[in-house]
């Protein structure tokens, strides 16, 4: 009796797991699609132009893909020692390693030893919860079996070294490599493939940046399993157990330049790309992220300036306030004080450097791109090149005086009486000097004597749109952001050419380019012509409103711009490679400091700008090349320059006698 009671015990023990595992196979579908077809978050990368990661961009997990062709076979031995040595001889269940496990864990009647193969721990992961139920266990135990079926041992491996997580944020062991030693996985060393193997046990407790010595201790155990397992010589064994890699301790992002990603990220979402964040893709800018750093250290250091100097303002108005009390100081206000930089090549119009605010982490706010001012005299050039198209030359002479301007607005007559910014007028003056100097008058004659009507068709050939139909356009009262200047400015720095500024050069994913950018360029007047505009805006300057702009070593062409009030202050220039653009204004289009001109805030971020890229790249191109068809001709002791279009006046011929007796 007690015989058959002990086999009948014996033959429950023994089908019972049989029957609750086809209990558990018949109840659930077990769906395994999203291992099979595995599709994980893809982080996606920035890179600048020489192929320097800017940032990286990801949702909730911070992944990079490898392929099992990119994983080295060291670390999937390393990883085989540690976690799973039989793997390649199992169907996804170890049953010795499950009777051990349980063997142990009854002796110590708790759970010290644990039996998952590593296709169970990427089921766990992929598939199931983490929560401590037979059932789950179960369910582990069906779909690794089914896993091992539908993939290949070298499949599994691929997808768990993709899937687990390696503490610090890192998913997948591309993505720590990088992460903690600044390295592709071709260039780790055996220690560092250890520290990593050994981290999904724990990745808390075994994470390098947190608890370096443990995590060393754990690599060694994995380095010491290898040995003993013969994957590895003593001499290697020794020399990794005494290697102390170098560990980096990053934010997850590594964003180097938060302006540019945010508009490579807005960028590629009008592209139509809405996995920005998931994709994986791999975006390459045109980006120099050393200018870039430049660029944003010029627009802080002409910030600064600026502040001290209305501070110092401030002071002689409270001096002054104290010994005159009917005095009314200025109402100043530099809290909402900003600016914005950008820079580009405008030959192929590469947006080389590109920052929207004085400090990212106070304002996003990218004004360079989204922000619209009126850019004042910074648009004069526009008018000036039109002339110089139309057999203007620097030479010619252009009426500086005061006019009044009657018009009607809303049935209601009203006089428009536009002064010069010194409030003075030289009656004639040659258009160079008109330019060089900002005259007011002077431009808006120039204006009148091309006719508006005229001029407006003329500006067509430059594509800027919503232009004021009246004569304030002589004035700038258009609204551009700085990279909208940027582009109608390369109508001079290019020779003539007009491009189009873009940021993205390419975009990647899973090794395919999906997009490349097209250049787009159209003519707007012959090099001569654009020449003879860099000359004058080259003596702006040398001796002009912009003198605050130069930096030595370099020529440098540009132009101030001063809206009314002091609303907004530009430098707009370029030197013969680099074309660059300056604003700065208040955000709530208050006037600033009533001192405070385009020559006096923005050139200093302009010239500061130009310094630092000669001290980056002292081979840079530093004099404008004077093209075929230029003629230098010595007007009143100055060097003037014509051209087919832009004749040299002609010279006074001789009297004749018997002509002047007529008279």
């Amino acid at each position: 009796m007690i015989k058959k009671i002990f086999f009948t015990i014996i033959i429950i023990g023994f089908v019972t797991p049989f029957i609750i595992l086809g209990y558990y196979m018949t109840q659930y579908e077990y769906d395994t699609s999203s291992l099979t077809e595995y599709k994980p978050p893809l982080t996606t990368r920035i890179y600048d132009k020489y192929g320097e990661k800017i940032a990286n961009i990801f949702d909730k997990q911070h992944r990079y893909y490898a392929s099992f062709d990119e994983i080295p076979p060291r670390a999937v031995e390393a990883l085989l020692a540690i976690e799973d040595t039989t793997f390649f001889e199992h169907p996804g269940v170890n049953v010795d390693a499950i009777f051990r496990a349980i063997i142990k864990d009854i002796k110590a009647r708790k759970m010290v030893e644990g039996a998952s193969t590593i296709t169970q721990q990427l089921v766990k992961n992929r598939l199931l919860t983490r929560e401590k139920k037979l059932s789950r266990k179960i369910k582990e135990l069906i779909y690794s079996i089914k896993i091992e079926q539908e993939l290949s041992k070298e499949e599994i491996l691929e997808r768990y070294l993709n899937e687990i997580y390696f503490g610090h944020g890192y998913y997948g062991i591309k993505t720590a490599a990088d992460g903690y030693f600044h390295k592709k996985l071709d260039d780790l060393t055996l220690k560092e493939i250890a520290i990593l193997v050994g981290l999904p046990k724990a990745p808390s407790t075994y994470a390098p940046t947190k608890n370096y010595e443990i995590s060393l201790g754990r690599a060694n155990r994995v380095i010491s399993r290898m040995y003993v397992l013969g994957w590895i010589d003593e001499d290697t064994y020794n020399q990794a157990l005494q290697e102390t890699p170098k560990v980096y301790d990053d934010t997850l992002t590594q964003n180097k330049a938060p302006f540019i990603v945010d508009e490579v990220v807005r960028r590629a979402v009008e592209m139509g790309i809405d996995d920005i964040k998931t994709g994986g893709y791999e975006i390459y800018t045109t980006v120099d992220l050393r200018l870039q750093k430049v660029a944003r250290d010029s627009l802080k250091y002409a910030y600064e300036l600026a502040l001290e100097r209305i501070h110092k303002y401030k002071e002689k108005e409270q001096k002054k306030l104290a010994s005159d009390p009917n005095f009314e100081p200025s109402d100043i206000n530099t809290s909402l004080l900003n600016g914005a930089l950008v820079s580009i090549d405008p030959k192929t119009g590469e947006v080389l450097a590109l920052v929207g605010s004085v400090d990212y982490k106070k304002s996003s706010y990218n004004r360079a791109t989204q922000g619209r001012r009126q850019p004042g005299s910074a648009f004069k050039p526009f008018i000036y090149q039109v002339a110089v198209d139309l057999g203007y030359s620097g030479a010619t002479k252009l009426v500086d005086i005061a006019r009044t301007y009657e018009y009607e607005k809303n049935g209601e007559e009203l006089k428009w009486q536009p002064k010069n910014y010194e409030k003075n007028y030289k009656g004639l003056i040659s258009l160079r000097e008109a330019l060089i100097h900002s005259r007011n008058l002077a431009t808006i004659n120039l204006v009148n004597e091309i006719g508006l009507t005229q001029l407006l068709r003329e500006f067509k050939k430059f594509g800027i749109k919503n232009l004021p139909n009246d004569l304030s356009i002589s004035l700038g009262t258009i609204s551009l952001s700085p990279l909208q200047l940027a582009k109608y400015y390369t109508s001079f720095a290019n020779a003539g050419i007009q491009v189009e500024p873009f940021l993205i050069k390419s975009i990647d994913q899973n090794g395919v380019t999906i997009y490349e950018h097209t250049y787009k360029s159209r003519f707007i007047t012959e090099p001569t012509q654009a020449f003879i505009m860099t000359s004058i805006l080259r003596d702006v300057v040398n001796r002009g409103t912009g003198r605050r702009a130069a930096a030595r070593g370099i020529e440098l062409a540009g132009k101030t711009g001063t809206t009314n009030k002091n609303v907004d202050a530009w430098f707009a220039g370029y030197s013969p490679t680099i074309e660059t653009i300056v604003w700065f204004g208040n955000d709530d289009n208050t006037p600033m400091y009533k001192k405070e001109t385009g020559g006096r805030v923005a050139g200093p971020a302009f010239s500061n700008y130009y310094r630092n890229v000669l001290k980056l790249y002292p081979q840079i191109q530093r004099k404008f090349e004077i093209p075929e068809g230029i003629i230098e001709v010595d007007v009143g002791g100055k060097k003037e320059y014509f051209s087919d279009i832009s004749k040299p006046p002609r010279a006074e011929s001789e009297s004749d006698p018997q002509e002047e007796l007529l008279f």
